[in-house]
């Protein structure tokens, strides 16, 4: 993978740093120029990404959360958050729309949905005692279905 910038942190598995991985995202993105919407649309996809680590993957325990941001060529950003918590026993089960693991928390069950509508890709590797990682790619300045 030819990357031409990359950016990683590792912090702590709490609500609070939900609002670092948005901001580290946003400045990460800012040599790019992209658009407002596919800002909001990226930052909306590391808030639940990293959301979901810190929600499920560390439910009764704490740990640590990593993110990974990658420049690739022809603006293509690479975006991996990783846990090593729980993780997932039925992954297809997870992604399903409004599944929740967490149903007396009001969780809506759409953090992979929205993870899926805003990137060209989603990759989810699990498996339970071990962890989560997601991985996702967006190409900046895609042309949307509706844009036609």
């Amino acid at each position: 993978m030819n990357t031409l910038n990359e950016f990683r942190c590792l912090f702590p598995a709490v609500s609070a740093n939900e609002a670092l991985a948005r901001a580290a995202l946003s400045a990460f993105l800012i040599p790019a120029d992209p658009t407002a919407q596919e800002l909001a649309d990226l930052r909306t996809v590391i808030s639940e990404a990293v959301t979901n680590a810190i929600v499920h993957g560390y439910r009764n325990c704490s740990g640590d959360v990593a993110v990974c941001l990658r420049m690739l060529p022809e603006r293509v950003l690479y975006i991996r958050v990783s846990d090593k918590g729980c993780g997932i026993p039925d992954i297809e089960q997870a992604m399903t729309p409004l599944y929740t693991s967490a149903p007396e928390e009001d969780r809506a069950g759409l953090g992979f949905a929205i993870m899926q509508e805003f990137t060209d890709s989603l990759h989810v590797r699990s498996s339970p005692g071990n962890g989560t990682v997601l991985t996702m790619r967006r190409k900046l300045g895609r042309i949307h279905a509706e844009d036609d």
